[in-house]
């Protein structure tokens, strides 16, 4: 199993005119992620906690290699997303509610498609399909067009395609946000056993309670920058008199707005 390390990340984004009058600013350009540096261990679950806007998903996304940082390389093993970034594709999964099925598809197909896609040798396809589909209860649904499938349900076919390469590395932004209890419920629990499995999970979430429950270590990001990084009990002692949202909210009050360039 792999590690991952980020170092230095930075990356600032064009703002276009009606992006400026609602900011009511003249600056035209926005730092989303600003400096940000931390290492993820094989075998833990590391959550990137923070506001929405704060830089979540642009860091996760430059770390997915789907966007190039302005400055600063993230590392999976000894592999740079900047420098090689189809090496770093290949051990990690990367899974955003964004990521948007075709309807007129059925998980079946998806799977295979995407296994194919990845390279997956053509005799681990089924078996690897029928542990994952097993997993988060797709077998029923196999054949079944994903416009007919329930929210949740695409959450879960969605999850599954995204493993279907075995990574080393699993990135997931906000994996809960939006789903059931019991489908929210199905997905850390499988965060959960891939980390007991050795594999490196990273995952970002705006959810306290959740960071707190999963999260072996957590960083806190706040206007792009990392205003906190340690284990949960460590980041509790910063401040012993106040609980971990009291602390969440200070940190959140007590930072500046983004920084523009």
């Amino acid at each position: 199993m792999i590690g991952l390390r980020v170092e230095h990340l930075r990356k600032t984004f064009n703002l276009s005119k009606k992006q400026r009058k609602i900011e009511r600013t003249d600056v035209r350009r926005k730092i989303a992620v600003d400096d940000v540096s931390f290492e993820a261990k094989p075998g833990e679950i590391f959550g990137l906690l923070g506001p929405n806007g704060a830089g979540k998903t642009t860091a996760l996304r430059c770390i997915a290699t789907l966007i190039k940082p302005d400055s600063g390389d993230v590392f999976v093993g000894e592999h740079s997303a900047v420098k090689d970034s189809a090496m770093v594709r290949k051990n990690i999964a990367f899974l955003t509610n964004e990521m948007k099925l075709e309807d007129h598809f059925t998980p079946n197909y998806l799977f295979t498609y995407f296994a194919r896609l990845h390279g997956v040798d053509e005799a681990d396809i089924e078996p690897r399909k029928a542990v994952l589909f097993e997993r988060f209860g797709v077998d029923k649904f196999r054949e079944v067009k994903v416009a007919d499938l329930s929210t949740g349900m695409k959450q879960k076919v969605s999850i599954a395609v995204s493993l279907v390469h075995d990574p080393d590395t699993i990135i997931f932004d906000e994996p809960t946000n939006g789903l059931d209890v019991l489908t929210a419920r199905t997905v850390t629990d499988y965060l959960q056993a891939m980390a007991q499995a050795g594999k490196t999970v990273i995952m970002s979430t705006h959810i306290l309670h959740v960071a707190q429950k999963l999260c072996d270590r957590i960083g806190i990001i706040i206007g792009g920058k990392i205003k906190a990084l340690d284990t949960i009990e460590n980041i509790r002692a910063i401040s012993p008199n106040e609980d971990m949202e009291a602390l969440f909210f200070k940190l959140v009050e007590e930072s500046e707005a983004p920084d523009y360039a």
